[in-house]
């Protein structure tokens, strides 16, 4: 690949630390740079579309796989001079490959005064899934992998740890998984020095505050600076032609006391195109300054629903700008920030207040535990005799549910999978919960086998799964097994620590570790007194002393 003599100076400059772009922190409840001066999020979603399957929220396609536009240097050098026109401050990401290099795109949009909000999820397999919410050590290691590989640039302005994850009340329980991992990308900032924020973007809602969407935002900005995000996105679809004012009214109201730094991580018409941009000025105008910092339209590149704003050529060499484009431009070039508060009127850091249960919200403030694999990997080499081996297959994702299902149903009359479920409407979380996807099939398939008394064709499952010779041979020396693991590995709060290069991000396996001596109110007693304590369920059907235990 042939570099531009520009992108070759900027990937120099990023080998030895030069740091281009002021810091952006919160005061309160807005954005301000080094200097004082506030800072408003005036930006493009910057994603080219990758295959995508079935239509999802806010009529968009979800998308199968992901294109990453920061590894592209030659993509960067044609496109940066587009943006430069438009004349955006922050390009938002929304799945990036953190084993490629992405030096020579950070650096020359950094040189060109652009910072970028990035989003940890990737596409299918690497969110947190609204159906069946967990905080699993594979998600944690995906977001830490890219976090890391991200750490070396000035111009990171956010990490989003979601997006439109709670799309309606039934939902909301996925809640504490978001908060959970907006706690530990911060914690691993922090440890690491770093002062970029971490947020969340948000689907609209209805108005009001028994709605879920201001529900979920106040949980989401409530408990302690440990635990609440520091930037709220909302997708904002609202505005359409000339609109008014009145069309943002709900929002205005609703976000009025709001505590933390707020903006429209989307916005532009997509029901009834022309999209002329009317919004842009009275987003940033006085009449929404109060309450909003900005946002980012959507899109740059082209979409299959027709809603990008340039086409690149087939060769990807050259850019033809829309009239969508021109529209944007003249919007964002008529822009005049408004620096007030002053940063020193702009208050201390306050949190909300967490928000009742109710109908269109359900979500405990207990949140679920640091998902470290420490404790994942002893139980793959102390309790498993029966493993999940299919790891090369295309469909791996349907094989995993379609396998956990039938060997959960048939070891529910003891509870085999009760360690591995995670509840966030009531707070109660298995203490195997953090486990990957796979390390949790390996053990439903674990059960079943002892239970099937060990025969080998328990084992088997189409050729998806191997026989451990060294595993325990019964349920005693299982839950021996997995005894000794919570007591070696306990489960809590803990600070992580940088993944190890063994695995690719672009799954979601990487290694992460977790420091140990961050650890807090990790359960150890659950463990060590689980032998005298546990449920004696396989007591009256096996004659053994056993059970199953669940941290709360």
């Amino acid at each position: 690949m042939k570099f531009s003599k520009g992108f070759a100076t900027a990937a120099a400059l990023v080998s030895i630390g030069v740091s281009a772009l002021p810091k952006v922190t919160r005061t309160g409840r807005y954005l301000y740079q080094e200097g004082g001066n506030r800072f408003y999020i005036k930006g493009i979603a910057y994603q080219e579309q990758g295959i995508v399957t079935s239509n999802g929220l806010n009529d968009f396609p979800d998308p199968a796989d992901y294109i990453d536009p920061l590894a592209n240097a030659n993509g960067c050098n044609r496109d940066l001079p587009y943006l430069k026109q438009l004349g955006v401050n922050t390009i938002r990401v929304y799945s990036v490959n953190s084993a490629l290099n992405h030096d020579s795109c950070m650096q020359a949009l950094s040189e060109a005064g652009i910072y970028v909000i990035l989003d940890l999820a990737l596409s299918v397999n690497g969110s947190i899934d609204r159906v069946s919410p967990t905080w699993t050590s594979n998600l944690l290691d995906l977001y830490i992998g890219t976090v890391h590989a991200f750490l070396k640039y000035d111009n990171v302005l956010a990490y989003n740890v979601g997006n439109d994850v709670v799309t309606a009340a039934a939902e909301t329980d996925s809640a504490p998984f978001i908060k959970a991992a907006a706690r530990d990308v911060k914690a691993y900032l922090k440890s690491k020095g770093s002062s970029a924020l971490v947020g969340y973007s948000s689907t609209d809602g209805a108005d009001g505050v028994t709605d879920w969407r201001t529900s979920l935002a106040n949980y989401l900005a409530c408990d302690t600076n440990g635990t609440w995000i520091d930037l709220y996105g909302l997708n904002a679809y609202r505005w359409c032609g000339e609109g008014s004012i009145s069309d943002y009214s709900g929002i205005i109201s609703d976000f009025q006391n709001y505590p933390i730094p707020a903006y429209f991580s989307e916005f532009g018409c997509i029901k009834t195109p022309p999209r002329l941009w009317t919004e842009a000025p009275v987003l940033f105008g006085e009449q929404m300054a109060s309450e909003w910092s900005g946002g980012v339209a959507f899109s740059y590149f082209p979409t299959t629903d027709g809603y990008g704003m340039v086409t690149i050529s087939s060769d990807g060499s050259s850019v033809t700008t829309s009239d969508d484009f021109a529209r944007l431009q003249t919007q964002y070039t008529a822009v005049s920030f408004i620096n007030d508060p002053a940063q020193r009127a702009a208050g201390r850091n306050t949190q909300a207040k967490c928000p009742s249960n109710t109908d269109a919200f359900v979500a405990s403030t207990t949140l679920p535990r640091t998902p470290v694999n420490d404790v994942c990997e002893c139980l793959e080499k102390r309790a498993f005799g029966c493993v999940f081996s299919n790891t090369s297959s295309n469909n791996t994702s349907s094989i995993v549910v379609e396998l956990m299902e039938f060997a959960c149903s048939q070891t529910e009359w003891v509870g085999g999978c009760e360690m591995l479920t995670a509840n966030g409407a009531n707070g109660t979380y298995g203490a195997f919960s953090v486990c990957s996807p796979t390390t949790k099939l390996s053990y439903a398939l674990s059960m079943y086998y002892l239970l099937s008394g060990n025969q080998a064709a328990t084992c088997d499952f189409s050729g998806n799964a191997t026989i451990i010779s060294t595993g325990p041979t019964d349920i005693d020396a299982r839950f021996n097994a997995e005894i000794s693991c919570g007591i070696d590995f306990p489960v809590g709060i803990k600070v992580p620590t940088d993944p190890t290069p063994s695995s690719p991000s672009t799954k979601g396996t990487q290694t992460g570790r977790s420091n140990d001596n961050a650890t807090k109110n990790n359960g150890m007693a659950g463990f060590v007194d689980a032998r005298g304590a546990l449920i004696t369920i396989f007591a009256s059907v096996l004659g053994l002393a056993g059970g199953m235990f669940v941290l709360l």
